[in-house]
Formats: C-alpha cells, structure tokens, sequence
C-alpha cells in the first residue's frame, strides 16, 4: 500500500480531477467522499456511517494504492465494495483493493461474470445495503448494461443522495450502443429515478460531476428526442 497521504477537502465543489485532492461532503448521518481515478476520470466514492463508522466503496476503480491510502485514512471500518456495472474502468483496482482490505463484494448477477473477483452477494432491484445505520435502496438500470445498478441513500433530513455509475450524467444518461438499449435505459431513469425522487435528489455519477435531479429534469424530452 502507498503510504502517500491522500488530501480530503472539507469543502464540496463535486467536481475532482485525477491525482488531485478528494472531496468531503457532510451530510446528516453520513459523510460522502469522493475521489478521481484513472485516465478516465472515474469517480470512486466512500460512504460512512456517522454513527457506527461503518462504511461502502463504491466502484474501485483504478489507482489502487490511493483508494487504499483514502480507505486507511478516511474508512477504516469498510465493510463492502459494490461496482455499479461490468466494465472494465469501474474495476481495475478491485482485485487489489477487495484482497488487500478482506472485505466483501457486491455487483448485480446480469454484469458479475466480467469482473476479477465473484462477487460475494449479488444485488437485485428493490433491496437494501445496510451499511452500520445507513440503508442504500438498489435500482437496477438496464441500457448502458444488462446489470447496472444505483445506490439510493436517504440521509437523516430525508434527502436522497444517488450513486448512478454510468446511467445517469449532467446532460444524459449513459452510453448505449443499441437504439433499443437506450429506449431501455431512459424509460427506467425515468420512471425509477426522476419518477420517484423529488428535484433535490444529488447526483453522484461515475464520470465526472455530481448534478441534481431538478437540473437534469427540464432536458428528459430532448434526450428522447435526440437518441442519446
């Protein structure tokens, strides 16, 4: 492991670049920590459990050594990884950091066959990750992938704080490759995500900065309209 301290700014822009300083923000009951890895900018988050200091990690990404380092520093008490879909920048630090810390791993079965490691519980639409007193709602999303998957917290003051992987962006959801993928895709963020969550829903997407739901809501019929 790296013995190189990772910086963690106190203030929350939700915008990180690669090898630079990871961000905290501080929310009722929980804390969110968010980090870019790897030449693609993903985004690796660490959710903690106030109460317990029990915590979640969120795609390990890349740049093992550093999500090891963030993961002594800020969670000691880690106790699941989760990879929100199957492709191969949201796991190359996986194997490494899943070895390294001993703990377990988690990814929906429709995307679990690609990754390095089996995953040790497999998610399934509508569940719950209980992580000390935080819960995280499932919500599978099928269109950038068979088996993507969005974690849902709701924080002390009620708010909902979404991790979307690849299915949800500023400016559109996610990358598909099928016209039928993508009509697949925006017809379950919208009636999963923007159909369910109130306009102050944060976003956490896997690439790049955070947004909210009432951001993006105004823009759903010229997403349609325009096929990506």
């Amino acid at each position: 492991m790296s013995e190189q301290h990772v910086v963690v700014e106190d203030t929350y822009t939700g915008h990180v670049s690669a090898g630079a300083a990871a961000q905290r923000r501080t929310v009722p009951g929980a804390s969110i920590v968010k980090m870019s890895v790897g030449p693609m900018d993903n985004n690796a988050y660490l959710v903690k459990c106030d109460n317990t200091g029990k915590g979640l990690l969120i795609d390990a990404a890349n740049d093992a050594d550093r999500i090891e380092q963030l993961l002594s520093q800020e969670l000691p008490g880690l106790d699941l990884i989760v990879t929100t879909h199957q492709h191969f920048d949201h796991w190359q630090a996986l194997a490494q950091v899943a070895g390294s810390t001993g703990v377990p791993t988690a990814a929906h079965p429709l995307d679990a066959e690609p990754l390095p490691v089996r995953p040790d519980r497999l998610l399934a639409e509508g569940e719950t990750v209980e992580i000390g007193d935080l819960r995280l709602e499932v919500i599978h999303l099928v269109g950038h992938t068979p088996g993507s998957v969005a974690l849902a917290l709701t924080d002390g003051d009620g708010h909902v704080h979404l991790f979307t992987g690849d299915c949800l962006f500023p400016g559109g959801v996610g990358k598909t490759w099928a016209p039928e993928d993508f009509v697949t895709l925006i017809d379950d963020v919208e009636q999963k995500v923007f159909g369910r969550f109130g306009d102050e829903t944060a976003i956490y997407p896997g690439h790049g900065d955070d947004t909210t739901l009432g951001t993006e809501r105004p823009k759903l019929a010229e997403w349609r309209e325009r096929g990506w």
